[in-house]
């Protein structure tokens, strides 16, 4: 044993010996170009390259090391032995990464990559306006030679973009009002936000089927067609209208596209705008992927038909900004605010300003659509109507699995065909239908029951409404006929009466065309 270890001294000396005689003959120069030149010979010969993305690059964050740290957090679940877990401001879920100098392998079209998170203590710091981290943090990411085309290019671009899906799914949604009208807060903001938690989803929405699968198409149409906007040189914007009966889920469908979407929602409350210019205000702070709405066009401000207004073009005008009664607006002339006209409003969706963002979507609701201009609901505006109508069958079947747990099987098929009779001459909103269904959700087979027979009263109810309208024109019809009637037989009684009566007519006749001769000469 102890001439082990005196033979270990001996080598640990000459290593010591030959490790100074080294550093006095070959200088460090000498010593980092030999390093390099090896350095070189091996990656030659090695199959794969290396690329370093550190979280600061200088003074600034590297974006790309957060979307790197974003799009491995949704594999680092399912691979990873050693995760580290946050949860983020404002963020709804639990973000898994990489842990310290731990590694991941990523597959992407065929080609497999190895990513490795990188943690080294930083040495002490100098003098420095910005503090830095104590730990210098990275991502090493290893390819083959061969992949690196791949790599560099669409494997780095599909990473940003899916980190920039997770973090729109992860972070909550905002609802935003105007309830200031056009004036800033102190941060120059025009909006006031609270967190969006509407539970809506296109899942538990009471509609048909196959038009909620058309909506749903062409909302991924919009959210994956910016190639396709900047191709045709349009905006990237789309318009819907919702229109229907209170009640039939308007509200609702917002709420499911924005979560269908991760979009966040910009109320508009027109009553707290005053100009026009306040209006294009409001629009150009509002941000790209989001739902701007504004609820029940009709009622907001005065913007009806133009084609049902008979007065002169000043009456047409005042129209326009005169707001309805009950609406709580005044007229500018009157003292009071609000002066938006038709021209601002179409501006706001269809004009310039309206470019001022992308990946944008206005929605407009109204009970009765047939008083709204037709330059609102021209194409380009409102690309797409949707008419929430009273609840079908399909839609009866969606809410009892909502609020009852039903499925169609679970159902007596005799009930069922009884429901299925009546539902559509009751004309009932889904509002009405989950009135009757959240009273008895304690007694489903009650709750049923019951939903049947409220829609056989209310298909009484308009069945009496109908017979009294029809006997109601019946008798109008009646009336006009019996002075028909009169007027044909009363020549008749009169004798001459009608030749004096057309002799009046041709006498005054007579007399407008000579009054007519005079105004001419």
């Amino acid at each position: 044993m102890k001439e082990m270890w005196t033979t270990f001294a001996s080598v640990m000396g000459i290593w010591a010996f030959s490790q100074s005689l080294f550093q006095a003959f070959f200088p460090p120069e000498f010593r980092f170009a030999t390093l390099k030149f090896l350095n070189r010979i091996c990656n030659w010969f090695s199959a794969y390259c290396y690329y370093d993305i550190t979280e600061i690059d200088g003074v600034n964050t590297n974006e790309l090391y957060n979307a790197v740290q974003l799009y491995l957090s949704s594999s680092a679940c399912v691979a990873g032995n050693r995760l580290s877990l946050t949860r983020g401001l404002n963020s709804s879920s639990i973000t898994f990464g990489l842990s310290n100098n731990d590694s991941l392998i990523d597959t992407f079209n065929g080609v497999n990559v190895l990513w490795e998170h990188v943690v080294i203590p930083r040495n002490s710091q100098t003098f420095s306006w910005r503090p830095l981290p104590e730990e210098k943090r990275g991502f090493l990411l290893r390819a083959k030679k061969k992949d690196k085309s791949v790599v560099l290019g669409a494997y780095l671009d599909y990473v940003m973009d899916k980190a920039t899906e997770i973090r729109r799914k992860n972070q909550d949604r905002l609802l935003y009002t105007n309830s200031r009208g056009g004036s800033l807060d102190s941060r120059g903001h025009p909006w006031e936000s609270v967190p969006f938690k509407h539970p809506s989803t296109f899942e538990t929405l009471a509609m048909d089927p196959q038009k909620k699968s058309e909506i749903m198409a062409d909302l991924l149409d919009f959210a994956n067609g910016e190639s396709f906007y900047q191709r045709t040189g349009r905006a990237w914007k789309r318009g819907y209208l919702l229109y229907g009966p209170p009640g039939t889920g308007k509200s609702s469908m917002i709420a499911a596209m924005a979560n269908f979407l991760g979009y966040d929602i910009y109320d508009l409350e027109l009553t707290e705008v005053h100009t026009n210019s306040e209006l294009r205000k409001l629009l150009m702070k509002t941000s790209s992927k989001s739902i701007i709405v504004i609820e029940d066009i009709d009622c907001s401000i005065n913007l009806t038909n133009r084609k049902n207004n008979t007065g002169s073009s000043r009456d047409n005008k005042s129209n326009y900004n005169v707001p309805p009664p009950g609406s709580g607006v005044t007229n500018s002339e009157d003292g009071g605010g609000n002066t938006i006209t038709l021209s601002g409003l179409l501006n706001f969706t269809d004009g310039l300003w309206s470019c001022c963002g992308s990946e944008r979507i206005f929605v407009f609701t109204t009970n009765h659509i047939e008083k709204l201009d037709p330059a609102l609901l021209r194409s380009g505006r409102m690309d797409m109507h949707i008419h929430m109508s009273y609840s079908s069958f399909s839609a009866l079947k969606i809410l009892l699995k909502n609020y009852l747990g039903y499925d169609e099987d679970d159902v007596e098929k005799q009930l069922l065909e009884q429901l299925e009779q009546v539902i559509e001459r009751a004309e009932m909103t889904p509002a009405d239908i989950s009135e009757v269904l959240i009273k008895n959700r304690r007694n489903k087979d009650k709750a049923v029951l019951e939903l049947l027979e409220a829609l056989r009263t209310r298909v009484e109810r308009n069945d009496k409404n109908n017979a009294v309208k029809s006997r109601e024109n019946m008798t109008v019809e009646d009336e006009e006929q019996e002075k028909r009637a009169l007027l044909v037989e009363s020549p008749k009684e009169g004798g001459g009466g009608g030749d004096q009566l057309e002799a009046n007519c041709d006498k005054e006749k007579g007399g407008h065309d000579a009054n007519d001769d005079d105004k001419v000469l």
